[in-house]
């Protein structure tokens, strides 16, 4: 049975979500593709990568659902392959969300020595400018906004072939794409690139570009405008 009836429109962020709609009913005629919320390219923009040891970046809040255990354990085994590399976590636990990884977790996984924890930043551009490679191994998301604002940064991304980031990334393009929860697929994509300087820098090039033709605000408010208009007309 519809759940949307009249004139309405149902905006989703991604073609599974799409396809969930119009599964419980809603009329395709009724739904509307918008993929994210868009980033500001101006704000957002490339610059070099600092140098020396390849630096690992996951952007998000502290919920296991974000794939965080997976990225953990994906950081043991390459540093115990002796790879050089550094893994960061920047973001918060989300103490309200039964998902939240505890403080006193990220403080041992600190102090094993498998991860620094920058906790939440403010200065994302920067933040992304200090990595190498951006990471989010999530199981599920509508379309993560700091793919696109690490794409727009001109970073490689390694990220889950689930709905919403395989919106960001084309594999073996801009990034990876890996199977959710499969920390040996994620090892062997982070490991390709924590070797590989020269494909990181274009992976990264060529995300910028998608940032900017298929991601921008304006793109997206351009969009959103236009059901406006149709709903109004």
């Amino acid at each position: 049975m519809p759940i949307l009836v009249g004139r309405g429109r149902a905006i989703v962020q991604n073609p599974d979500d799409a396809a969930v709609l119009t599964a419980w009913g809603v009329p395709d005629g009724q739904v509307r593709l918008i993929r994210g919320a868009g980033v500001d390219t101006q704000h957002y923009t490339p610059r070099p990568e600092a140098g020396g040891i390849p630096l690992v970046l996951l952007p998000a809040r502290l919920l296991w659902d974000k794939g965080v255990g997976e990225f953990i354990e994906a950081a043991r085994r390459i540093r115990a392959a002796g790879l050089p590399a550094r893994f960061v976590l920047a973001g918060a636990p989300d103490l309200a969300n039964p998902a939240s990884v505890s403080e006193a977790t990220v403080k041992a996984w600190v102090d094993e020595g498998v991860v620094e924890w920058w906790g939440h930043r403010d200065d994302m551009p920067e933040t992304f400018g200090a990595s190498a490679i951006v990471c989010l191994p999530s199981y599920r998301e509508g379309l993560p906004k700091s793919l696109l604002e690490a794409a727009a940064c001109g970073r490689p991304i390694v990220t889950t072939d689930v709905p919403g980031c395989r919106e960001v990334v084309l594999d073996g393009d801009n990034g990876y794409l890996v199977p959710a929860r499969d920390v040996p697929s994620l090892v062997l994509a982070l490991t390709r690139l924590i070797g590989d300087p020269e494909q990181r820098r274009l992976m990264g090039e060529r995300g910028r570009l998608r940032a900017e033709a298929e991601f921008s605000q304006q793109r997206v408010c351009a969009e959103t405008l236009a059901v406006y208009r149709e709903l109004l007309s």
